[in-house]
Formats: C-alpha cells, structure tokens, sequence
C-alpha cells in the first residue's frame, strides 16, 4: 500500500510529510528535490514571503546515504517565516496567542471551517488551509518524480490562461522553455500579455485565476482499472487535483469542449503503421475505460484568483457582528504559475499507488523486473494470438 501524509501550518515551526511504501534502493538526488522546491517559489505575481523562505528538506526517516530504505519516509521543510519575533509569538505552538482573526474572506475556508471546528480565531483556519501546506506536497511529489521517472514516466506543465489571456493549443512543448518564463508559458507573445494583466490586477488590488496543462508521458498501458469506481485512472487523478487549493475543474483530453462534438470527432480511431498500433489524434487524453491507453496523459486545470485581495472584499465580522471588510493578510496577485508545480506533485502522487498495483516490488530491483515482464507479455499478446490462428 502507497500513502501519504502532511502536516504543518502557513506559519507554524515546520511542514512535515510521511510518505509510505516506496521500494527500497531508490537513489535520491536531494539537490534535484530543493530545486523542485524553489519552483514552487517562483513565477511572476508571487508575494514577498517567497522572498524569505528557502525551502529545503531534510530527512528524518526512511532515508540512508540518500537511497530510500523501504520504510516509511519523514521529510520536514523548515518555515523560516516562523522565526520573526512577531510571527512567533502568534504561532508557537506551546505560547502562541494574540488577537483573533474575526473577518472571514469570501471564497477562503475561513467561515466553513470556523463553523466546523468551532473556533472563533480564523487564524486557526487558516493556517492549515493555506497554500503553503503545498510545499510539503511539492517535496513529497519529487521524490515520487525520481521514482516514475526510473520507470521511464515523466510529468511536465505549463500555464495555459492567466485571467482573460490565453495561449494558443500546444501539443507538445519544450520543458526547458517553460522553466525559462516568468509565467511559465512557453509562447513568448502570450507571456507578455499575462505578465501585463497581473500588473493591472496588482494595481488594482485585485487577483487572477487561470488554467495549466500536465502532460504525463511513458505511462505503460493498464494503469488503472475499469472494475471499480474508485480505481478508474481519470477519477484518481482528477480527485488528487481536486485536492489541491484554488482548483475548481479538472479535464481529461477535449475536456468539456468533448459536449459539443459528434462521435467521430470525440474518439482517436486505431490504425497499424510498420506493424504497430498507433493513433494520430489524443483526443481522449491518453485514459481510456478509466485505464492508460499508451498515449500521453493530458490535464487542463482551472484555479480560481486566490481570496486574499489587497482591495478586500466585502464580509463581516463575526464576534462584532457588523458588516466588515475581509481580512487582509500578507499574499499572492497570481498564483497559477506555482500551482502548476502543485499540480505535478499532486500527479506524481496519485501516480504511484496505481503504478505500484500493477509492477510493484520490495525494492527497486524487484519492481524494474516486474515493470520488464509486464512490458513484455503485452507486448507479445496478439504476435502469441497470431501464431496460434
């Protein structure tokens, strides 16, 4: 069994995540996960706490000599954040106080959770709903990342709409091309436009939503499976996404643009080209039946702007019981271009248990065998049929 744990709050001492059931004998390149980490960190439109924070892990568990030992892994990522006077009296965890927080933010989990777990400082809400929670994703999605990518599956993104402002389809793209733009965009024209419209949203107080795009290549076919619900690829995917902060859909393939389309403009019809079984379009997104046809995996998903408005929005106070403005804490103009990052994690996550159900092993070793052999029978399934015939 594959799972994962985080905890930690925004400005707590530290992130801390569990990550459990990885193989043994995975060789860890750490300098390659705190980089990961930083790409979180950026993107044009981040606030100034990015500027403070250097996030790092360290490893308290599961790890030797950077090779994972099979046991459960316990990463930690420091909040340097925690360590200013006036942060830390708010949020040591044995003498922690102040005064609340009584203005909840409309589109925040402030209000429903105040109610839930009957707290009356939304400062206790929000501290653990707050994005940056997703660190700890990051470090643990990286770390899966080296394991997918020793069985010849990788993840990329890059940020499709910032607001109004799209960019143009791209079947493919260059992951280098990417990591180069301050929006993450690979088409430089459109970069310009998205940067523009953050300016005018930061100049007006206001924030920005938009749509990034995964595409997950190398994934064998039969990940995943038709024979329950909750086991189906599209739906794992699509809840671990749903999962994150700020997310409000998720597409597979067309998408919803799928609604308005006739049959035999929906589905990529099968044809052999030298012998084998190739599509020219992907128009499902590389899930079939719930399962992983062979073709790329590809993702669209929309993040709403982020609840914290410099021109807070109208809300009330709930112990004066008045109207108010919402709170105003320290945050992001657009966070699109790192939720993209989030969004890999969050893939990579969701990826291993399935990937392991189908070629797991103990150890590393055991699993690239079991990856061979699954590869192998597949690929020999119909050349058997055709000599039997």
């Amino acid at each position: 069994m594959f799972r994962y744990l985080t905890a930690g709050e925004s400005h707590g001492p530290a992130l801390v995540g569990i990550l459990d059931g990885l193989p043994a004998h995975l060789k860890l390149d750490i300098e390659r996960i705190n980089r990961t980490l930083a790409r979180r960190q950026g993107g044009y439109g981040r606030g100034a706490r990015m500027k403070l924070e250097r996030d790092e892990v360290e490893f308290l568990a599961g790890v030797r000599g950077s090779e994972t030992l099979g046991s459960p892994i316990c990463a930690v990522v420091r909040n340097r954040d925690h360590d200013t006077p006036k942060v830390k009296a708010l949020m040591d965890p044995i003498a922690g106080g102040g005064d609340p927080l009584t203005n909840p933010r409309p589109g925040h989990a402030d209000y429903a959770g105040a109610l839930k777990y009957r707290q009356r400082d939304l400062r206790n809400i929000l501290e653990r709903a707050s994005a940056r929670e997703t660190a700890m994703r990051v470090c643990l999605g990286a770390i899966c990342e080296q394991f997918l990518e020793a069985l010849g599956i990788t993840t990329h993104s890059y940020v499709h709409r910032i607001g109004p402002v799209e960019a143009p389809g791209l079947a493919s793209f260059s992951p280098d091309d990417v990591e180069n733009r301050d929006v993450r965009c690979p088409d430089k024209a459109t970069e310009a436009k998205m940067i523009a419209a953050i300016d005018a949203a930061k100049a007006a107080g206001d924030t920005l939503g938009g749509q990034f795009v995964i595409r997950v290549d190398g994934l064998p076919v039969g990940i995943g499976s038709n024979r329950q619900p909750d086991t189906r690829l599209d739906g794992i995917l699509a809840g671990a996404l749903m999962g994150m902060q700020t997310v409000k859909a998720v597409e597979v393939g067309l998408g919803a643009d799928v609604a308005d389309k006739p049959g035999s403009a929906a589905h990529d019809v099968f044809a052999y080209a030298g012998g084998d079984v190739i599509r020219t379009t992907n128009r499902a997104g590389g899930i079939e039946g719930g399962m992983s046809n062979g073709q790329s995996i590809t993702l669209r998903i929309s993040v709403k702007p982020i609840p914290t408005l410099m021109k807070a929005l109208p809300s009330v106070d709930l112990h004066a019981r008045v109207d108010a403005p919402a709170s105003i804490v320290r945050s992001d103009v657009c966070v699109v271009p790192a939720a993209a990052i989030v969004g890999e994690a969050m893939v990579r996550l969701a990826l291993v248990a399935p990937v392991l159900e189908k070629v797991g092993g103990d150890s590393m070793e055991e699993t690239l065998d079991n990856l061979r052999r699954a590869n192998a029978a597949a690929s020999a399934l119909f050349e058997t049929s055709k000599e039997g015939a």
